[in-house]
């Protein structure tokens, strides 16, 4: 299956489907014919699996990196630009990002800033790679005051969603990856009852669809119709940014979206803009997925605050996504105390 982000620029297609990644060696010769390297970005835990048998018809390097948000610092991203200077990688050959939304994020922004810009193909192996991560030409690394706060837009030639390679996920990995599948299953309106007859596919596809048609719509954020992916992320990057400073085990990226979507619709209500029935749904369609609707675990009110106010759609001031009569808009210019309230009697519940 084909997915086209038709961009005006740098279009390109999502490829989802088993053993598609067996296809970017072909995609490579033809599409780059000058290339005479493919460096691969993944960790040492991807390189081990046993669907790792990427195959390019060219000379290939891997340059290992840590997993998860451990691998996007600014400390990573300058030894791994300083490997590709080592190898003499020119602008006519191509990074391939292999792993989970951490390494695609990072392998896209090694992209975006070396030689001022390479090539590069994104072969996500985590759910929420696939359906969210990957696409869409954001990239970035993080830093103490933030996730994704040092980053540039930078699209890829291609992405490939080999359903293969989520077969050697964990449990915990699989059911995070779906707090990205649930926030595009909230905002496209698909009731809870829906769920039960979808496949793993399906969640990609519907997820994957979405991302492309906002993407096309709002390439660098501008018009704000891109921020509605954003859904459930301005708690939910607060509360990873705290827990990943504590232990980077503590909490997936999905599992805190997950609990940023259950917020979300609790502020929506205290603000007057739904009622109890959107907040019913959103934890209906958690509870599906196996993820949290509630904020756990030795978070403090006021630092989350602090985080929440740096958010990247915040412009100095509370702003969120939030579900209304008029569907998921961006809401900005939030009173504090209403926020403070929801939180603390969220973060009770």
């Amino acid at each position: 299956m084909r997915i086209p982000v038709r961009l005006r620029d740098a279009p390109y297609d999502v490829i989802l489907g088993a053993g598609v990644r067996h296809e970017i060696g072909d995609f490579i010769s033809d599409r780059l014919p000058r290339a005479h390297v493919v460096v691969v970005v993944t960790s040492p835990e991807i390189r081990r699996q046993p669907w790792f048998d990427l195959s390019f018809g060219i000379e290939t390097h891997v340059i290992e990196v840590a997993d998860g948000e451990a691998a996007k610092t600014l400390d990573t991203l300058e030894r791994v630009c300083e490997t590709l200077a080592q190898l003499r990688v020119s602008r006519h050959d191509v990074i391939v990002g292999v792993g989970g939304g951490a390494i695609t994020d990072l392998a896209g922004f090694v992209a975006a800033v070396y030689l001022r810009g390479v090539a590069v193909i994104q072969v996500p192996t985590s759910v929420v790679g696939q359906v969210d991560a990957a696409i869409g030409g954001k990239t970035a690394v993080n830093i103490a005051a933030g996730k994704n706060l040092v980053g540039a837009f930078h699209q890829p030639l291609g992405v490939w969603c080999d359903t293969e390679v989520l077969t050697t996920l964990g449990a915990r990995e699989r059911t995070a990856g779906f707090g990205e599948v649930a926030k595009c299953w909230l905002v496209e309106g698909r009731s809870r009852a829906a769920l039960g007859a979808a496949t793993m596919e399906a969640f990609i596809e519907v997820s994957v669809a979405l991302k492309a048609r906002v993407v096309v719509a709002d390439e660098f954020e501008q018009s704000g119709e891109r921020a509605l992916l954003n859904y459930g992320h301005t708690l939910g990057h607060a509360i990873e940014l705290l827990a990943l400073a504590r232990d980077a085990d503590e909490l997936r990226h999905g599992e805190a979206v997950a609990i940023g979507l259950a917020f979300a619709a609790r502020l929506a209500r205290a603000l007057g803009r739904v009622g109890d029935d959107v907040v019913d749904e959103t934890d209906d369609v958690l509870h599906f997925f196996g993820l949290p609707s509630r904020l756990t675990g030795s978070f403090d009110v006021d630092e989350l605050l602090a985080a929440m106010s740096r958010d990247k759609k915040a412009h100095h001031n509370f702003t969120f996504v939030l579900a209304g009569e008029r569907g998921y808009e961006v809401v900005s210019d939030i009173d504090p105390r209403v926020v403070r309230g929801a939180l603390e009697q969220f973060k009770e519940a």
